[in-house]
């Protein structure tokens, strides 16, 4: 280092002049927004363990009350557009993402991507249930069934909003849980069981609904046991997102969606 004398004993530090080396850092490929309600504990976990090579995640929350109810989830659309400048102002962000199956299907994925552009303009909207129903789509299927841990009356809207998106419900059954700490703690081998104890004989496809089942260990043991395709709420929202941002890999260990979609 070199040090330039002042008086009193005093010194100050001046750097050489040094031709810097730059790169895209970890994120060279894209960096991925997701905005979390308080109590959530799987997402950010999911989607650091889905993100390809240089695609990074990063999360902000948004404010909710205590339990997964109908009310709760609406008091969210209120708060998206200030969470949703949380995110880190120098660094571009491909796609933004609200994160909660339930809060879209509630507020709707209109006003959720509104709300979510007041905050950021310049970053692309999406909901978690807009991956859902992309991906069903993908998979060019049209009757389904649906697990869920919700309540029935979250279940009620979430099966009219995939009706009204094109889509037929062939059986529907929730765990009738309502907080964050019982949904989180359901064993992936349950989930894997009530899977196919909810599957019907005419479905095409098994949608496992909610952020906060822990899913993604469980995908193809169940796609295996009934030859089905399985869309999961944290997959689907990762392969929509990577979709988004122009990144097309194609993953195994994830079901058919990110295999071959």
């Amino acid at each position: 280092m070199n040090l330039t004398a002042k008086k009193n004993n005093e010194f100050v530090i001046k750097s050489e002049k040094w031709d810097t080396e730059f790169d895209q850092s970890r994120a060279w490929r894209a960096r991925i927004g997701f905005i979390l309600i308080q109590n959530e504990t799987i997402i950010e976990g999911d989607m650091t363990r889905l993100a390809p090579e240089g695609v990074e995640t990063h999360f902000v929350r948004s404010k909710m009350p205590v339990g997964c109810t109908v009310e709760n989830l609406a008091s969210m659309q209120s708060s998206l557009a200030e969470t949703s400048k949380e995110f880190m102002p120098e660094f571009e962000l491909k796609v933004v993402c609200y994160a909660c199956t339930s809060g879209s299907v509630v507020i709707g994925e209109e006003n959720v991507e509104k709300e979510l552009l007041k905050g950021n303009p310049n970053r692309k909207p999406t909901t978690l249930i807009t991956g859902a129903i992309r991906a069903l789509q993908a998979l060019s299927v049209k009757r389904i069934v649906m697990a869920t841990p919700y309540t029935d009356d979250i279940n009620t809207i979430e099966t009219r909003y995939l009706e009204n998106k094109g889509f037929e419900l062939l059986n529907v059954q929730g765990l009738n849980l309502k907080y964050d700490s019982q949904i989180t703690s359901v064993k992936p081998t349950y989930i894997s069981k009530f899977a196919k104890a909810v599957d019907h004989p005419d479905a095409e496809a098994i949608f496992i609904s909610c952020g906060a089942l822990r899913t993604l260990d469980v995908i193809e043991e169940i796609e295996q046991a009934t030859g089905k395709p399985v869309v999961t709420s944290n997959q689907s929202m990762m392969w929509n997102c990577l979709r988004m941002a122009g990144i097309e890999d194609r993953i195994n260990g994830y079901g058919t969606l990110f295999r071959d979609h």
